[in-house]
């Protein structure tokens, strides 16, 4: 027997005219938004002298019940209408809880108790909100996962509870729910139950809430057969708790308390192109752009971080592999973080049933780990041990089943890959050394099924063979429009921002370099504590101490990431000392021949790792190379180059007393304590020079004088603290004075710059 035959045989007396009652006992709309009614008629019929009340047809695909504001009110005028004649109505407004249970339970045999109710209808989904198309956005809900499958499996497991274990149920849910009133529980049938819990909790807590009721009332078989046919909507609920949970809070520097950004607040999509061409930005304030292998991107290329996987290849078919890279802190993670929550919320990518998050730094973790029962893994092993609610996920099998695994941070991963002797995996439980199921992953044979989104610095992703990738990205940092809207989003107070937007355009150079996300944060960080003090914002800020800011994270996040130091145990060994001296030493005979490119050989040169200087130190990036088997290397823009060589001269200066400008004798016989001597070198190589070749140079190394710079914010890391301090800057301001008297036009700005970044002091 059909449920709408068995509710009327519940319901209904017998009668004679069937087809007349059937009109006049017919269901209201769902109150729930989704549920499709009825049809109506739209005349009024008469009967012996009664009028049959009808409801009018509604416009529209989606019918909504209207419901009083009040959720107190115990019924509405079409629940009095379609009440069956006979049903249990318990009344709320005047009993206490006690006095209800005992007249229900006297009342429990009672025939009229509803314990079944109709089948929901069909949903009807408006056009504009769901995309036939599955390479248009939002995307459709897989079956299960959408809501009518909930809804109706919900109602058929209550319709199979007794009188009894339904009262139960009702009760136990009522009181572990504080959100839903006794009436909202009690009245009505089955069918208006699960509708309003949907309606007030949401599919996912009404399935998370139910299952719990179940159990709690000793129904493990109801709640284990109702998670078991809720099982792809109860794994997609727990991976987007996780998804919320990790990304909802963006995690920008040392987390300060009460300073959190929320992601979807302050997120400002960075330009992601299908054309990479290496990230580094070619402007300079004075320099003529450098030569790069190929041409900046142009807007057509670019493609959102949610349509990665709407992509096709040449043939038409769907990307499987999508590689993602860019230079360190363009704001990869943070493309993850949206692409997780944007999924997780239903605001893009609704047709991938799951996104599971197996980071390269995780896996690094786990074959490291030193478990005996982790040596050999399974990729199901893994997506258990980071998701236990995943255990045993048997859709990762289906044709049908569209997920994506997101591989971020692959430079994390430090073992070398064979790609081509690596044995081949085919199956999901396979067990087998981590190294090898990397591979595996990549090359498609174990979790066939999946989109991968691979992220890395392109040193790192290099090795990975073309064959293995179907779209390779590059992140490209923010446009002018994207920075100011970065800096304004941030704030709530208008004349703040204002003032943080208007700063930072102040500086040239500074103004260039704010399109990668990271400089971006600083500048809203930095200028943010200045601005809390009386006075600030007179004068231009100062480069100098940017720069070495950018230094000091990225070498406290190459311990960090790569060497598992915790935030209190960074303190830089002499290993982190001599990579800055050797990458500064190459930037400066680089600067010396006025190249912008280095190659593996120049690496060797200067004793510099290969891994060291484009992976790990966060301060240089690898081209895309148009010569075979010829690496192409940079410094992630060409101030980067010129403020390590200021670096490296300030050093070696301060720490050994050598002038390693003075040309004139050998550098170990160059041995001076005065700055000016060191300063006087400096601004003659400037002016003898092109111009724009030293002139960013001499700025930054006249701003690592000052005494911010070497004591408050270097010291500790490259040089001691409470050092003496340095003399004869009197001698260096008059030099520099001197020169801006007798220089050429176009060199005298430049010259301010550098007397303004060694005397102006930090407010």
């Amino acid at each position: 027997m059909d449920p709408d035959s068995e509710v009327e045989r519940i319901f209904r007396p017998e009668i004679e005219d069937e087809e007349e009652e059937t009109k006049k006992w017919k269901r209201p709309p769902s109150s729930y938004g989704s549920m499709k009614s009825d049809e109506k008629e739209d005349e009024e019929e008469e009967n012996n002298g009664d009028v049959i009340m009808v409801l009018p047809e509604t416009a529209g695909t989606r019918l909504q019940l209207n419901r009083p504001e009040s959720p107190e009110t115990l019924y509405t005028a079409t629940t009095e209408q379609t009440k069956p004649p006979g049903a249990l109505v318990i009344e709320t407004g005047s009993c206490e809880l006690e006095d209800l249970l005992e007249e229900a339970e006297e009342d429990i045999d009672d025939d009229n108790l509803v314990t079944n109710s109709p089948e929901p209808p069909e949903p009807v989904e408006p056009e504009d909100e769901m995309q036939a198309d599955e390479n248009s956005q939002p995307g459709r809900l897989h079956p299960e996962q959408d809501l009518p499958h909930i809804f109706r499996t919900i109602q058929n497991i209550l319709t199979g509870l007794t009188k009894e274990e339904l009262l139960k149920f009702k009760m136990m849910f009522y009181q572990w729910q504080p959100g839903i009133t006794f009436m909202q529980v009690m009245e009505g049938d089955i069918l208006d139950f699960v509708d309003k819990i949907m309606e007030i909790l949401g599919q996912d807590r009404c399935i998370l809430h139910t299952i719990t009721t179940l159990q709690n009332v000793n129904m493990k078989d109801k709640a284990d057969e109702l998670e078991e046919q809720c099982k792809r909507a109860w794994i997609r609920y727990y991976l987007k708790q996780y998804a919320i949970r990790y990304h909802q809070v963006i995690r920008e520097g040392v987390p300060r308390p009460g300073k959190q950004h929320l992601l979807g607040t302050i997120y400002v999509e960075p330009q992601i192109s299908t054309c990479p061409y290496g990230g580094v930005d070619p402007s300079h304030e004075f320099r003529p752009y450098p030569s790069l292998p190929s041409q900046v991107p142009s807007a057509s290329t670019f493609v959102s971080v949610n349509d990665l996987f709407r992509m096709q290849t040449c043939d038409g078919k769907p990307v499987r592999t999508v590689l993602t890279t860019g230079i360190p802190g363009i704001g990869l993670t943070v493309s993850v973080a949206k692409f997780s929550m944007d999924w997780a919320e239903l605001h893009a990518n609704r047709d991938v049933q799951f996104v599971i998050g197996l980071s390269f730094s995780n896996l690094w973790y786990l074959r490291n780990k030193g478990d005996s029962d982790l040596e050999t893994v399974s990729i199901m092993d893994v997506i258990e041990y980071y998701y236990p609610e995943c255990k045993d996920m048997k859709y990762l099998e289906e044709e049908d089943c569209k997920f994506v695994i997101i591989m971020d941070s692959f430079d994390c991963y430090q073992a070398p890959l064979e790609w081509e002797k690596a044995p081949v995996i085919n199956d999901n439980y396979t067990k087998t050394h981590m190294d090898n199921l990397v591979v595996n992953i990549i090359r498609g044979t174990v979790l066939r099924g999946a989109r991968v989104w691979i992220l890395g610095r392109a040193a790192a992703v290099s090795q990975i063979p073309s064959q293995f990738i179907d779209a390779f990205t590059e992140a490209l940092g923010f446009s002018d429009e994207m920075k100011d809207n970065f800096l304004t989003r941030r704030f709530d107070q208008a004349v703040l921002a204002a003032n943080i937007v208007a700063h930072s355009k102040r500086l040239p150079t500074l103004r260039q370099l704010t399109r990668h996300p990271f400089i971006c944060w600083m500048v809203a960080t930095v200028f943010e504590r200045c601005y809390s003090y009386e006075g600030y914002g007179v004068h231009p800020p100062r480069l100098t101490p940017f720069y070495a800011f950018f230094v000091i994270v990225q070498i406290n996040r190459r311990l960090q990431f790569y060497y598992g130091k915790n935030d209190n145990d960074l303190k830089w060994s002499s290993n982190e000392k001599h990579l800055l001296l050797k990458l500064g030493k190459m930037a400066f005979k680089l600067l010396e021949r006025n190249t912008f490119e280095f190659f593996e050989e120049d690496m060797k040169e200067y004793d510099l790792n290969l891994m060291d200087v484009t992976v790990f130190s966060g301060l240089c990036t690898e081209l895309p190379s148009t010569q075979a088997r010829k690496r192409i290397f940079c410094f992630l823009h060409v101030t980067f180059q010129e403020f390590m060589a200021a670096l490296y001269v300030f050093t070696m200066f301060r720490a050994e007393s050598n002038n390693v400008l003075d040309s004139r004798v050998l550098p170990k016989l160059s041995k001076s304590k005065s700055p000016v001597d060191l300063i006087q070198c400096a601004v003659t190589r400037t002016l003898k020079s092109p111009f724009g070749q030293y002139d960013i140079f001499l700025r930054f190394l006249c701003g690592l004088l000052n005494e911010d710079g070497f004591e408050n914010q270097l010291g500790g890391c490259l040089y001691q603290r409470r050092a003496p301090k340095l003399s004869g800057l009197d001698e260096v301001q008059h030099l520099l004075e001197q020169a801006i008297q007798s220089a050429k036009e176009e060199r005298v700005e430049n010259l301010k710059e550098c007397l303004r970044e060694m005397m102006q002091e930090d407010e």
